[in-house]
């Protein structure tokens, strides 16, 4: 399905706060927000962007920009914004990039313009509902409130027992006290603000989700609602800074809880489907259907109430006796018995309810009663067994929660019907062209895409030099020798319907300042953990360099005996994910120039460590999806079935993507040097993937000589 192309003149109202102020070209905004930075000069890449951004929402076109990092890529795309009638939004996967917006890049650049724009430009955040202190629900919240507190589901303690202690009990009262007095205080209600913070269980019992919400004209504290007052300001912001969660929740609901708007700017989009085919999952948990039971019974008749209850210990049941995983032949005869039996009692009780009214004695409590209609819905859809959803049986490994989960097997249509239509999007991260195409990822965005052109001469002669380790001349990498070669260059731009691409580049000089070495000459992973010849190919890396090292995992043995490797043969600080919280790793891993930290996925992305403290990236394998991946194995299986690859088209785009990610780690400034060291043969051997993977990632110089890559690590350790 061809994405909508944006009328380029369907300017929306415009809100009090533009209609003031001067006209301006992004150009003179980005270099009165570059001017504004100590030490800040123009970069071409960023230049480049801000001119397609501008380009596009004149047009009314989409645009992918690839921005590798050292781009500045916030102000590449914040400053065109600012050129744009109404709210723009921008919306980020991590909290990380969203509290960097909004705590440094927006006001530095609110300031910096203002002589330009002759007004200072504003900026809201808009979060979920449940995010904000909601006042009708701490209204109806007591510390001796039996029904959400001190019997209210939790996690299994590991000794057994499900209920909370009377001294947890006690350290609650006292946090929803303290919350009260907040909220004689608080502006914004906004949970970040709070400080020190309360647990998840004490913030659930103040706070609201969307679903539960009787809405502002109904709720007697609609007045004086925190989540309302975020809205209202968001109406009237310049800049309106989301998370891909709510955006996607704002999709699927039929947009209206993102204002009104005419260019949506998605960072971090390498996440966004992701986090859609989230939105739009939905699950059963017996803890669940209990707290609802509970919530509802004073609503309810006796029998009613016990049908509920007898449906959430059916489900509890048929989830301990089925395996864990994707479920390819249907729901096994107790879950599909607790499914029926959970929709019947659930339209029961929603009919016992009934509406929520205005003259209803207590609104908020009803509404919250008719959660019961969100299990009906979701018991309704794994009955039905649709070819389009994935349905599995989550069972983590500590036990703490059994679940039934069903999930969209894609989202690039719902993508295609929702995200692009009468505004502008731009969607950008360091890693969008995956191959050196962007065509993967613009269909996962539910754009159409074209299939791949052959290669011109030219690339095909670059492609052969390459292949034979040809050099270009000049090229001076952190250790030029024999065997070495340069990786892809620039990727070439592609378009289709109402989109095109653009990639800016990088300001570094990945092929000088840093080495991808591939082990291609250890056997091939195959069990899971350390092989002995990846932790002997480890420890003398490690020790070439003098610590220094940053150990993206696949697994967690595989972290944990790579941990216990060095601490028994080196005198290097190891610091292992699990083993302290993870802000304060990353911390000790910069303040200790000779420690390595060693994790898994979480690592992957985020961390960021300029300077000497991260002079050598380890992946110990490729990061292919699980086979027990459900929504990744049933995609794959759908390819399969129709007649493709599912491994190519599914499985190596998500390895590209996370490689892509973690490769990223070693080079984050332009006086960055080091190495990354990949200790899987594949990435060189395997002929099918193996140059898709290479051409995902920054142009390194490329070797396969483990003495090269020592080598010049011993060069790093003595500099």
């Amino acid at each position: 399905m061809t994405p909508p192309r944006t009328a380029p003149g369907s300017a929306l109202p415009r809100t009090s706060a533009r209609r003031r102020g001067k006209r301006a070209d992004a150009g003179e905004l980005l270099a009165a927000a570059v001017g504004a930075v100590p030490g800040g000069a123009a970069r071409p890449g960023q230049q480049q962007m801000a001119t397609a951004i501008s380009e596009c929402v004149a047009s009314g076109e989409h645009l992918l920009v690839q921005a590798g990092t050292g781009t500045g890529k916030s102000l590449g795309y914040l400053a065109p914004a600012l050129t744009v009638d109404g709210p723009v939004v921008v919306s980020t996967a991590t909290l990380a990039l969203q509290s960097q917006l909004v705590e440094h890049d927006l006001p530095r650049l609110a300031e910096a313009v203002e002589p330009v724009l002759g007004r200072r430009p504003t900026f809201a955040v808009l979060k979920g509902r449940h995010h904000y202190l909601c006042l009708a629900r701490l209204d109806n919240s007591t510390e001796d409130e039996p029904t959400d507190t001190l019997f209210d589901a939790v996690e299994p303690r590991s000794g057994g027992g499900g209920g909370r202690w009377l001294g947890e009990a006690g350290r609650l009262g006292k946090q929803i006290e303290r919350l009260r007095d907040w909220a004689m205080e608080t502006d914004t209600g906004d949970r970040d603000e709070l400080d020190p913070g309360v647990d998840d269980l004490a913030w659930r019992l103040v706070s609201m989700p969307a679903r539960e919400c009787v809405g502002a004209s109904r709720c007697p504290f609609g007045a004086e609602c925190f989540a309302e007052a975020s809205r209202a300001r968001a109406r009237e912001a310049d800049i309106v800074v989301t998370n891909h969660s709510l955006l996607a929740v704002d999709m699927i609901a039929g947009r209206h809880i993102v204002p009104p708007h005419k260019l949506l700017i998605v960072d971090e989009a390498h996440e966004l489907a992701d986090r859609v085919s989230s939105a739009a999952q939905a699950e059963l948990v017996p803890e669940l259907i209990d707290r609802s039971t509970r919530r509802a019974r004073p609503l309810l008749r006796p029998e009613v109430a016990e049908r509920l209850t007898e449906a959430g210990d059916a489900l509890a049941v048929g989830l301990a006796e089925a395996p864990a995983g994707r479920l390819t032949a249907g729901l096994p005869g107790p879950l599909r018995e607790a499914c029926t039996l959970l929709d019947a009692a659930t339209r029961a009780g929603l009919d016992a309810i009934g509406e929520v009214k205005s003259d209803d004695p207590d609104p908020v409590r009803k509404q919250q009663a008719t959660v019961l209609d969100e299990l009906s819905a979701t018991a309704q859809r794994l009955l039905e067994e649709s070819e389009h959803d994935v349905a599995w049986v989550e069972k983590p490994d500590n036990g703490s929660r059994r679940a039934l989960v069903v999930a969209p097997l894609s989202v690039a249509g719902t993508l295609a019907t929702h995200l692009y239509d009468e505004r502008t999007v731009v969607a950008t991260s360091a890693t969008l062209a995956l191959g050196g195409r962007f065509d993967t990822v613009a269909r996962a965005l539910g754009l159409e895409a074209p299939p791949p052109a052959p290669p011109s001469p030219a690339a095909a002669a670059l492609a052969a030099a390459t292949a034979r380790g040809d050099a270009p001349a000049g090229a001076t990498p952190v250790a030029a020798a024999p065997g070495s070669r340069p990786t892809t260059g620039t990727v070439p731009a592609t378009e289709g319907p109402g989109w095109r691409s653009l990639d800016v580049g990088s300001p570094f000089d990945y092929a000088r300042q840093g080495i991808l070495y591939v082990a291609a000459h250890l056997p091939r992973p195959a069990a899971s953990g350390l092989p002995d010849a990846a932790g002997e190919e480890l420890l003398a890396l490690v020790g070439a360099l003098g610590g220094r090292t940053l150990g993206l995992f696949s697994s967690r043995r595989a972290a944990q005996q790579a941990a216990e490797l060095l601490r028994a043969k080196t005198d290097l600080p190891v610091l292992l994910q699990g083993e302290e919280s993870l802000p304060l790793l990353v911390r000790r891993f910069r303040e200790e120039q000779s420690s390595c930290l060693f994790g898994v996925m979480s690592l992957w992305q985020g961390v960021d460590v300029p300077g000497d403290s991260c002079q050598l990236v380890v992946i110990d394998r490729l990061p292919f999806p699980r086979p027990d991946e459900p929504l990744a194995a049933a995609r794959a299986a759908a390819v399969d079935a129709g007649g493709g690859s599912g491994f190519s088209a599914v499985s190596v785009p998500i390895a590209a993507v996370r490689l892509a990610q973690g490769v990223g780690r070693l080079i984050r400034a332009t006086g960055d040097r080091g190495v990354v060291a990949v200790l899987d043969s594949r990435l060189e051997t395997a002929r099918g993937y193996g140059p898709f993977l290479r051409r995902s990632l920054p142009p390194f110089w490329y070797t396969t000589r483990p003495e090269v890559a020592r080598g010049a690590l011993e060069r790093l350790g003595r500099s």
